[in-house]
């Protein structure tokens, strides 16, 4: 078969799925008005990430649930992912807690097993749909002990409020002994390089006590509130 009709066919082959790709489009549009509209009464709320796989007679499961009902208490929404680990512990101490606890739940191959400690439960496809929503209605970002997908949580707010494509926020990660290595491997290999500058640095806070999650998202806002500026809200727009 010549190139040119190996050409040929390829494109009578991308005719449909270029079709389903278009029409995929409205279900992503779908998932973002859906999900802003939901979510539009949890403010202000805290996103709280960690493993799936933390079991809960576990001290980090434990740590987790005793920061989000403080938070709770202190009238804070709690997101988190929805599922098992972290996730679960997240949403149930804010669940007993005095303000929502919100689960942002994702459709996996392997179905995910959604807790049932949740207030208000969305559903997402896509993860980026489900990513932009925890960015986009966080107060702060509380980080607990977890795998890759914590990690990925992590470096993308870290990213994101960087350069300026959302507001300033508290990034708070729980448990020094943890992060201990990945925050000598910034100093050491990331400003040494000038990857990134010095004062990045400070974009990130270490704490281990409940209390001090909540104390350190008080002082944040105490001089600026929680409700954004107007300039804060063209930022979250072009997110």
């Amino acid at each position: 078969m010549s190139l040119q009709a190996k050409l040929g066919d390829a494109l009578t082959l991308e005719k449909p799925w270029s079709a389903r790709e278009s029409w995929r489009v409205f279900g992503i549009v779908a998932e973002f008005v859906e999900g802003t509209e939901r979510l539009e009464c949890i403010q202000p709320a805290i996103s709280i990430f960690g493993s799936a796989r933390t079991h809960p007679d576990h001290p980090h499961y434990q740590l987790t649930e005793a920061v989000a009902r403080q938070l709770s208490d202190a009238g804070f929404s709690v997101i988190s992912g929805g599922g098992p680990g972290i996730m679960e512990a997240a949403n149930k101490g804010a669940f007993y807690g005095k303000s929502p606890s919100v689960g942002l739940n994702i459709q996996l191959p392997h179905e995910q097993r959604r807790n049932v400690y949740q207030d208000i439960s969305q559903t997402f496809r896509h993860f980026f749909a489900r990513k932009y929503m925890f960015i986009k209605f966080a107060t702060a970002y509380v980080v607990m002990p977890g795998g890759f997908g914590t990690l990925d949580e992590l470096m993308e707010a870290l990213t994101l409020v960087q350069t300026g494509k959302t507001r300033k926020m508290p990034i708070i990660l729980v448990c020094s002994d943890f992060w201990a290595g990945i925050i000598d491997w910034f100093h050491q290999v990331l400003i040494r390089d000038n990857f990134i500058s010095p004062e990045d640095m400070d974009l990130i806070q270490i704490v281990d006590e409940p209390a001090q999650v909540v104390d350190a998202i008080f002082r944040y806002y105490e001089t600026s509130g929680f409700e954004p500026s107007a300039a804060e809200r063209n930022i979250q727009l072009n997110l």
